[in-house]
């Protein structure tokens, strides 16, 4: 019979704290969330996410998406151009940058696959970067395939630390590694 009151006043006092101190508490808690950005008049982003908070009182405030996060891109004919998913994600909207962590990947426009534990996206500087361990997985070459059909095999990139244009189209790797395949002939 005492564990029952104990545990109330525990939910009361969480409660209390979270009405005491505002910036702990997010403006909105939402659940299974879709949404569109646009800009201009176009649709360029489709976010999905199982949570979406967003602390707007905090300093910085900021949004979070405990449950990860997916993000397609479009291109003008409202086609998925580029993927981008991980584990967690953090956008500072003051600063404009997202920083991804946990199982991020991410595919261009060229069909080149990224791989990394964390990433950041400065939307105001319009740069990809991380210090963390990345793999690139180029798609094979038109010349590949044409010589080895079904069996041929494009390029994986390793490094740790890289930078990039926010498509991921023109990017650096520091202290490269990597598998390429070579024609025999």
């Amino acid at each position: 019979m005492l564990f029952f009151p104990s545990c109330r006043r525990k939910e009361v006092k969480l409660r209390m704290d979270a009405i005491n101190n505002r910036a702990a508490m997010p403006v909105l808690d939402a659940q299974e969330v879709t949404t569109l950005i646009s800009d201009s008049g176009v649709t360029r982003f489709r976010i999905t996410s199982r949570k979406w908070l967003v602390f707007d009182k905090a300093q910085p405030s900021y949004w979070e998406f405990p449950d990860g996060i997916y993000l397609e891109q479009f291109n003008t004919r409202l086609e998925v151009a580029a993927t981008l998913r991980s584990d967690y994600a953090y956008y500072d909207d003051q600063a404009e940058i997202w920083h991804l962590t946990g199982n991020v990947y991410a595919t261009n426009v060229n069909g080149e696959q990224f791989e990394t534990p964390e990433l950041y996206w400065s939307q105001k500087d319009e740069r990809v970067y991380s210090d963390s361990a990345i793999t690139i997985t180029q798609p094979p070459t038109a010349a590949a395939i044409q010589a080895d059909g079904d069996k041929a095999k494009g390029s994986v990139i390793k490094g740790v630390g890289f930078e990039s244009n926010q498509e991921m189209t023109k990017y650096t790797i520091r202290r490269p590694t990597g598998i390429f395949p070579i024609d025999d002939k």
